[in-house]
């Protein structure tokens, strides 16, 4: 496999996770809990569908570039 090929889908897997981090944020099912001085943030719902992103975007990879 090309090296640069790589290099070029992991930088654009990156971009996408970073684009939809910075302009989605929280999704509804993350658990968020605030206390007087006790934060607590468990992204379960956005784990999971970045989970999903990338297993389709590792699928279309591993299926068009061999």
């Amino acid at each position: 496999m090309d090296f640069g090929k790589i290099l070029i889908f992991l930088g654009m897997t990156l971009i996408v996770f970073g684009f939809f981090i910075h302009y989605v944020g929280r999704l509804p099912g993350d658990i968020y809990i605030k206390r007087d001085n006790f934060v607590f943030y468990f992204p379960i719902t956005t784990s999971i569908l970045l989970s999903v992103v990338a297993s389709l975007l590792f699928y279309i990879f591993f299926r068009f570039f061999r």
